[in-house]
């Protein structure tokens, strides 16, 4: 089902396009219509259809601008317009594809084939990213989640041995040795991490509470499995005990 969205100051034209739209194909629904281009920023800012249908000439604001304002722009753009000298600038305002009024069938067909085309292409990086996190959220699946590198890495609590701060940065070691970077601040991280298995023992560093093999109560240091050395802050080591 493509879910389009209309934005047309002139109601005839908005109802005229809707109804194309409605009777081309049953696979076509107009999610919502606006005459107010403001009202229809409002509503892409929380909503993210298939496709926008976009009147060019609007007295408010025109089409050009609209898009300008638009923070969300995971979906492609159709303009309809009367005036065909818009067409070239619409395609480079980042606009799919253009028609002109009165709105011809055939050109519906080529516009509808467009989008089927360009969101199947682009399925894009964020959706995909929200359906990862979807899935994640379900507590059958539950993971650490962390963005890092244009990547999402997904990990089980028992993977990670600790972390370390390096100012606004913070590094993950991973019990089979490899590190993952991060540009978030040690505070950040502890946030991201179950309290239930995991302590900042000190301002610098967080460890997993399941990895301790050793805690050298005199010398304030706790030992890992993998035979790393962490220093215990006085200030944290009353409420360490507490946790052992």
């Amino acid at each position: 089902m493509i879910e389009a969205v209309i934005v047309d100051d002139e109601i005839k034209a908005l109802q005229s396009l809707s109804w194309e739209l409605t009777n081309f194909s049953d696979e076509i629904k107009v999610e919502a219509s606006f005459t107010d281009p403001f009202e229809a920023l409002t509503y892409l800012d929380k909503n993210t259809p298939d496709c926008l249908f976009l009147d060019i000439e609007m007295p408010t604001m025109d089409g050009f601008q609209f898009i300008q304002k638009l923070t969300n722009k995971n979906f492609p753009v159709v303009i309809t317009t009367a005036y065909n000298q818009y067409a070239i600038k619409a395609l480079k305002n980042e606009a799919i594809d253009y028609l002109l009024k009165p709105i011809d069938t055939d050109d519906l067909k080529e516009t509808i084939a467009k989008i089927r085309k360009h969101n199947a292409k682009n399925f894009t990086a964020d959706r995909l990213e929200r359906l990862l996190l979807n899935f994640n959220s379900n507590a059958k699946h539950k993971k650490i989640t962390f963005n890092t590198d244009g990547k999402l890495v997904f990990l089980d609590s028992d993977e990670i041995l600790y972390a370390e701060s390096d100012g606004n940065y913070s590094t993950i070691f991973l019990a089979d040795g490899h590190k993952i970077v991060l540009t978030k601040k040690l505070k950040e991280v502890n946030e991201l991490l179950p309290a239930d298995s995991f302590f900042r023992i000190h301002n610098s560093f967080i460890i997993n509470l399941t990895k301790i093999k050793e805690f050298l109560k005199t010398d304030g240091y706790v030992i890992l499995e993998s035979n790393h050395k962490i220093p215990v802050s006085r200030q944290k080591k009353s409420d360490f005990l507490d946790m052992l």
